[in-house]
C-alpha cells in the first residue's frame, strides 16, 4: 500500500469530488422543479400534459441513465446536435431524476387526507388555496424522506457520467488505475471520498427529518 501516491491523489480526487457534487446539485435541483411541474398537472388535471406526464415518467424510470447519457452525447451529434459532456451529464440527470422527484412529491401529496382538503373547500378556500395552504406544507414533510433518498440515489449515480469522459470521481479513478495500475489504493480513495460526499448529506437529511417529523420545524 503506497501511502504517498494515496496522498498525492488529494487534490485530484478533491477537484473530482467538485465536479460530482456540482453535476449532482444541478441534477437535483431540475429534478425538484420538474417533480413540482408534474405534480401541479396532476393537483389541477390537466388533460394533455397529465398523460404526457404519466408517459414520461414511465420511460425515464425503465430506461437507464447509460442509455440517457450516450444519446445525449453520442446519439444527437450525429443528427448535427453537439452538446457537452457536463450538459449531458445534468440533462441525463435530471430526467432520470425528474420521474423520482415526481413520484416521491406525488406520494407526499396523496398523504394528505380527503378529509382536510374537503373541509378546506367548505371554508370556501379556493382550489389554489388549498394547494397553498393546505396540501403543500404536509406534503413536503411526507415526501422529505423520499426526496432524499432521490438525492442520494443520484449522487451515486453520477458515477457513470465518467463513461462519456467528464471527470468525475469514477472517471478520475479509472483513469488512475488504468495509467499506474494501483488499483488498491485508488479504490479506497474513490470510496473515502464517496463516504465524505454521502455521509455528511445522510446525517444532516436525517436531522431535518427529524425536526421535521416532530413539528420543530
Amino acid at each position: 500500500m503506497n501511502i504517498e501516491y494515496m496522498i498525492g491523489l488529494i487534490p485530484l480526487f478533491g477537484q473530482a469530488a467538485l465536479m460530482t457534487l456540482a453535476l449532482t446539485g444541478l441534477g437535483v435541483l431540475f429534478s425538484f422543479i420538474i417533480g413540482v411541474l408534474a405534480n401541479l398537472v396532476y393537483y389541477y388535471r390537466i388533460p394533455v400534459l397529465t398523460q404526457v406526464m404519466k408517459g414520461y415518467t414511465e420511460l425515464s424510470r425503465n430506461t437507464p441513465l447509460l442509455a440517457h447519457l450516450f444519446f445525449l452525447f453520442f446519439g444527437l451529434p450525429a443528427i448535427g446536435i453537439n452538446i457537452s459532456g457536463f450538459a449531458s451529464a445534468v440533462i441525463a440527470l435530471t430526467f432520470l431524476g425528474g420521474s423520482y422527484m415526481a413520484e416521491a412529491v406525488r406520494g407526499g401529496v396523496e398523504a394528505v387526507s380527503k378529509s382536510q382538503r374537503e373541509t378546506a373547500d367548505s371554508l370556501g378556500l379556493s382550489k389554489s388555496q388549498v394547494l397553498v395552504y393546505v396540501v403543500a406544507p404536509q406534503a413536503f414533510r411526507a415526501a422529505f424522506a423520499p426526496l432524499v433518498a432521490n438525492v442520494i440515489f443520484l449522487l451515486r449515480e453520477s458515477s457513470l457520467i465518467g463513461a462519456i469522459a467528464v471527470p468525475e470521481l469514477m472517471h478520475i479513478a479509472l483513469n488512475q488505475i488504468s495509467l499506474f495500475y494501483r488499483t488498491d489504493e485508488v479504490l479506497i480513495m474513490l470510496v473515502a471520498y464517496y463516504v465524505v460526499l454521502i455521509g455528511p448529506l445522510s446525517l444532516i437529511f436525517h436531522f431535518v427529518e427529524r425536526r421535521l417529523r416532530y413539528g420543530r420545524a
